[in-house]
């Protein structure tokens, strides 16, 4: 099923009309800064084939890391793919442009749902790429009892085979959702019940992860996981002894954008690029490929009913109404986080 569906992208390919080189300059460049495994390896090519505008594409591995290395300037980028609360906290701190949407006319096919929402209310910063809901991950050779709840991640059963994922957000969020707690808490003793509980779980861990997990969940090195929708698709295609749980107190729900850097010097070809990534075939690419779900309006028409009704990928509303979006926090809080993380690690 997955090789016919690529086949059908490539004859799209195929008879779509080629753009135009002559409406760009000589020599024009986009740097690109995007989470690891997360496009098709040809986009890029087909990109600079088809505009002129030569790619420069590297990856991180967490919001946190993304937003530091803007911060300190060491580096320049153009268009970037931060998650709904960092797109707050951008646009709260002046980090990146408005868009020229003449640029990006296929934003018309992002669905409505995914638009006007809370951290881009007026669409003005913005364009979805992805979305989806963190599962928990687990083999079934090891873990013989389905687990129902995050708490799983404790059991000491599975101490040493467990993963957690490597930033402050994810780590201390899925523990407050385990907790039956607001994510997006201002608390410091709600977080610092949270932290505690981190610092327990750190004791059975194997390790916290970013793009690791792929290796080690495939490869039955790791037993058990939290891991975001398209990732377990990808991975349970890599071991048929994977399997998955939405646990029973909810998950996280996230949109992932793309968005042009303050001071981009490239922000037209930025923009073209964005518009690129949201066109039907090359948008269809990229599902195809990450197995996240898409907001492109023909691209979801397109899938067959099985995928679809993958909850992991096209959550059902029962899951969604459990699901908690995090949302940009005040400074003071963000600092919190900071110091709650650095002991964890260091503990």
């Amino acid at each position: 099923m997955k090789k016919l569906s690529v086949l059908v992208i490539v004859v799209m390919l195929v008879v779509m009309p080629l753009s135009s080189c002559s409406s760009y300059k000589a020599n024009e460049v986009v740097y690109v800064y995007n989470w690891g495994e997360y496009i098709d390896s040809s986009v890029n090519d087909m990109f600079e084939e088809e505009t002129g505008i030569k790619v420069i594409y590297d990856e991180y591995d967490n919001n946190e890391s993304m937003y530091a290395t803007l911060k300190n300037g060491a580096a320049k980028y153009d268009v970037i793919f931060p998650s709904d609360y960092m797109i707050s906290r951008l646009i709260e701190e002046d980090m990146v442009e408005p868009l020229n949407f003449d640029n990006i006319p296929n934003y018309q096919y992002i669905m409505d749902n995914f638009k006007g929402l809370e951290y881009d209310p007026e669409n003005k910063y913005s364009v979805p790429y992805t979305w989806g809901i963190i599962g928990l991950l687990y083999n079934k050779e090891y873990v013989t009892e389905t687990p129902t709840s995050w708490s799983a991640l404790w059991d000491e059963r599975y101490s040493g085979k467990t993963l957690m994922y490597n930033n402050s957000r994810d780590a201390i969020g899925l523990t407050l959702i385990k907790n039956n707690e607001d994510v997006n808490t201002t608390d410091t003793a709600v977080l610092d019940t949270a932290a505690e509980e981190v610092k327990t779980l750190k004791k059975n861990l194997q390790a916290f992860v970013s793009d690791e997990i792929f290796n080690l969940m495939e490869s039955g090195s790791a037993y058990m996981t939290p891991a975001y929708g398209g990732d377990v698709i990808t991975m349970m295609e890599e071991n048929s002894d994977l399997g998955y749980v939405i646990p029973q107190e909810g998950t996280n729900l996230f949109v992932d954008a793309m968005c042009v850097v303050k001071g981009s010097e490239n922000k037209e070809a930025a923009e073209k690029y964005i518009n690129f990534l949201c066109r039907e075939d090359i948008a269809a690419l990229n599902r195809e490929e990450t197995c996240y779900s898409t907001p492109q309006q023909q691209v979801y028409e397109g899938l067959d009913e099985e995928t679809k009704n993958e909850l992991i990928a096209y959550p059902t509303d029962d899951i969604l109404e459990k699901s908690q979006v995090y949302t940009n926090l005040p400074q003071e809080t963000l600092d919190y986080y900071s110091s709650l993380w650095t002991n964890i690690k260091n503990s």
